[in-house]
């Protein structure tokens, strides 16, 4: 046995034995780094070998299972069950072979690193132990002083003892270096040479096991031949596809065209179509990605790179319509809508964006033809449709949904079947016209344009009340007797269930769009609509004239500390109103709760003319009379005369009067209609190209909007609202719809207006914005509503340009608004007649 390090040499502990001593040390180190390393590689393929056989086992199982199912062909059952038992033998050779490994590499040389390398590491410890406590005692017995005889003495004795364990730990430490030495050659060599005899056994019983099996691989292996000759014509065949398609792609590049697209619903595989598209995305910052868009089964998907599951963009073709998109930077774009989104894509180049618009066009129109029993099935699939009112995105309890508002709508002479086909028991309704439609033809109707026909859910979609009269007050029978009056006459023929699509949206357009079959009005009934109109809007102004004047307002007491001349000024101009919809610490909680801002509590702060208060609804409550107090008063002098519940004040700034215009047309007869509260000849007039927001000149610049809010209807200026009219149209004066509905006290009204987006902050030609008047007519509930709306605007500037608009205890309130205008307007019933003059 060849010594490592000799043991003589270590009793010197000279600076060779010190430096061999570190050699070995790190020969050792570097030994347990490279078994550890061997002993994991050994786990990592013995488990890669476990896989590799649960692996093969599944695949052995599945030949079997091919062998099993091809029982009519024999050589093909047989062949596999062999090769499927000589595989399952060559498995169980694995199973012995990795056994084996783990036995000779992983558990022997674990035991070898674990034992052997454990007792070098301790004995190193006490050599290092006590090299430092010998080096101690020499420089101890070094430093001890020759006058001192005890210290010397004691440092001897030291340095002795020291030296005695010094030399019985050296030589251990010696002779376990040289033992494991000798021993890691025998560990290392005895179990690499039992992992290679391993291996010798495995190949040697998979020789002979295919050695068995070759003479039937031969037998196969010659009836094989006719297989490479059939191989070697579908190359052929392939090269000349080949070299077809290279030459249709030259021919492509040459004239600068891109990959042809084609419509093929017969397609193999379920797609129609496919190409890669950029798409628009939904966040805030509309970035745009390049992704594979193919349409299968009615449906336009999509999928990213490198990913297969594929995202659906529109469920069901039959409710989406595609158009072009040339009002954004982008070249080559167009739109698929449907009821719940929109996608905006980009093409390539204008012949792929025609190929794809074309290509979704035509699978609507197949979906429609192949539809069979899924058009129920749609109506109970789609969801929420766009334009609706309620910008909250919850369900509202009390708002109409499913089957309250379909039994609500379907109950109306005519609604039980579709307005244009006829099609039995339509569940979905176009919000704008008024109408009840089946599904196919509200696809249609989707696809003309929210600007002709907005389409809603019967079933699914949420419905506000006003929405909800506004269908009970035309319905079916009303437009027909305007869209189809003269539609015998010329012979069209109305389309029936299950006619083709085509001609029913032919019919449509040319019902809708083309308005071919309204009558038009002569230049005498025009005129004799417009005056019976105005002299009906003067039987409903009129109709409160009966009632017995109401007593003048009585002199407020004053509370300790007021201005008795400002309290005057403001009880001169009031009449005697009833209790506000929220008394005075139901608005101090409402507007602690959206005073969450300093910029809010900056504006309280900075208000002109309010005493230590949060807005003007708050001071007006403060500084009126109470209602008690009004009551006490009333009682002193006379008993208050309640407000008509029906309808309104006439104008305080301006009485409506009919005058004979300079000309006659259908606008000025929408203007009338719009006063009168007559739905019915509003729609008409609109059939007959009045535009929604005509402006009467010869009145004071007024609009059938502004008309609507003098009527008191909150129907009609939803009717007009869904027609495209502009809330913030202003008269002569300045002031718009909002304007005249807080002048004459409409609260349902201004509701209305703050949710489709008027501005309250606009000034008539007096300066004087809509809160203004409020708080001048002393309005609780109007200047409730509009600080509201203000300070949740406010509130969504200062969280910044992409935060989710309305707050949702800001979209109760006005719910209970909307509810209680439409359904119980005599809670809403305490305006106040607005004097412009007053100081």
């Amino acid at each position: 046995m060849k010594i490592t390090v000799d043991f003589e040499e270590c009793l010197k502990d000279s600076p060779r034995f010190r430096a061999t001593i570190e050699e070995v040390e790190g020969d050792v180190c570097e030994l347990e780094s490279k078994l550890d390393k061997l002993v994991k590689l050994c786990i990592g393929m013995i488990d890669a070998g476990k896989a590799y056989n649960a692996a093969n086992k599944q695949f052995v199982n599945g030949i079997r299972e091919l062998a099993q199912q091809s029982t009519r062909d024999e050589v093909i059952e047989s062949s596999l069950t062999k090769f499927a038992e000589s595989l399952q033998e060559m498995i169980n050779y694995h199973t012995i072979l990795f056994d084996q490994a783990q036995r000779s590499i992983k558990t022997q040389l674990q035991t070898f690193v674990k034992d052997d390398l454990r007792k070098f590491k301790e004995a190193k410890k006490q050599f290092d132990k006590v090299s430092e406590e010998k080096e101690a005692a020499l420089i101890k017995n070094a430093q001890a002083p020759r006058n001192k005889q005890h210290e010397v003495e004691e440092a001897t004795n030291i340095l002795t003892a020291t030296r005695k364990c010094f030399r019985h730990i050296v030589l251990d430490y010696v002779l376990q270096i040289n033992v494991l030495q000798s021993k890691r050659r025998s560990e290392i060599l005895k179990s690499m040479l039992s992992f290679m005899y391993a291996h010798l056994t495995f190949f040697h019983q998979g020789y002979d096991l295919f050695s068995e099996l070759q003479p039937l691989m031969k037998q196969l292996g010659g009836q094989l031949d006719q297989l490479v000759v059939d191989a070697a014509k579908e190359k052929r065949d392939m090269e000349q596809k080949h070299s077809t398609i290279q030459q249709k792609a030259a021919l492509q590049d040459f004239s600068n065209d891109d990959t042809k697209l084609e419509y093929n619903v017969d397609a193999d595989n379920g797609i129609a179509m496919e190409g890669y598209l950029f798409k628009r995305a939904s966040n805030a910052f509309k970035t745009w990605n390049r992704r594979w868009f193919s349409i299968q089964n009615n449906q336009l998907v999509y999928q990213k790179k490198f990913k297969d599951n594929p995202t659906v963009v529109v469920e069901d073709l039959r409710l989406c319509t595609v158009k072009h998109c040339e009002d954004i930077e982008r070249r080559f774009c167009f739109e698929v809508v449907s009821p719940t989104k929109s996608c905006m894509m980009q093409a390539d180049s204008e012949k792929l964006r025609q190929a794809w618009i074309k290509a979704v066009q035509n699978s609507i129109a197949t979906a429609f033809r192949d539809k069979g029993d899924d058009g129920e099935k749609l109506d109970r699939k789609s969801s929420t449709s766009t334009g609706s009112l309620d910008s909250g995105g919850e369900l509202k309890e009390r708002s109409l949904k499913g089957e309250s508002a379909l039994q609500k709508v379907l109950a109306i002479p005519g609604n039980a079947c579709c307005c244009d086909c006829g099609q039995p028991d339509p569940r979905w309704a176009s919000i704008n016209l008024g109408i009840t439609l089946c599904i196919q033809c509200s696809g249609i109707h989707r696809s003309l344009g929210v600007h002709f026909s907005k389409v809603r859910s019967l079933t699914l979609d949420t419905w506000e009340p006003e929405l909800l009269k506004l269908m009970c007050e035309l319905g079916n029978g009303v437009i027909n007797q305007i869209y189809e009056a003269r539609r015998e006459e010329l012979g069209a023929r109305k389309p029936q269930p299950g006619d083709p699509r085509h001609e029913v949206e032919a019919y449509i357009k040319a019902k809708y769009v083309d308005r071919r079959f309204v009558r038009q009005p002569s230049d005498e009934e025009l005129r004799n609509k417009v005056v019976s109109l105005s002299k009906q809007e003067k039987r409903l102004s009129s109709s409160s004239e009966h009632l017995p004047p109401r007593p003048p307002p009585p002199t407020p007491k004053l509370r300790p500390g007021s201005n008795a001349s400002g309290q005057t000024a403001v009880a001169s101009g009031l009449e005697a109103r009833r209790d506000s919809l929220f008394c005075p610490d139901e608005l101090d909680s409402l507007f602690s709760y959206f005073d969450t801002s300093s910029k809010l509590r900056s504006i309280k702060s900075a208000d002109s003319g309010i005493q230590n208060s949060a807005d003007g609804s708050r001071e007006m409550l403060a500084t009126t009379p109470s209602n008690n107090s009004l009551a006490d008063a009333d009682a002193a002098e006379s008993p208050p005369m309640p407000m008509p519940a029906t309808l309104p004040p006439p104008s305080p700034c301006k009485e409506v009067v009919f005058y004979e215009p300079k000309e006659y047309s259908p606008g000025l007869q929408l203007y009338w209609a719009s006063c009168a509260r007559s739905l019915p000849d509003m729609a008409e007039a609109l059939a007959h190209g009045a535009e929604v927001n005509w402006v009467n000149t010869e009145d004071d610049k007024r609009t059938p909007l502004i008309m609507a809010v003098q009527g008191g209807s909150l129907v009609t200026c939803e009717f007009l609202l869904q027609n495209s009219a502009n809330v913030n149209q202003q008269d002569a004066q300045g002031r718009g719809p909002l304007h005249h509905a807080t002048m004459l006290g409409h609260t349902g009204q201004v509701c209305l207006f703050l949710k489709r987006g008027a501005n309250q902050n606009a000034a008539d030609i007096d300066e004087k914005t809509p809160l203004t008047i409020a708080v001048e007519a002393a309005n609780a509930d109007i200047v409730t509503l509009l600080r509201l709306a203000k300070m949740n605007e406010e509130m969504r500037e200062a969280e910044g340009p992409y935060s989710q608009s309305g707050d949702e205890t800001y979209q109760d309130i006005f719910q209970d608004f909307t509810h209680m205008a439409s359904n119980d307007p005599d809670k809403l019933n305490r305006y106040q007649q607005y004097d412009p003059q007053r100081p």
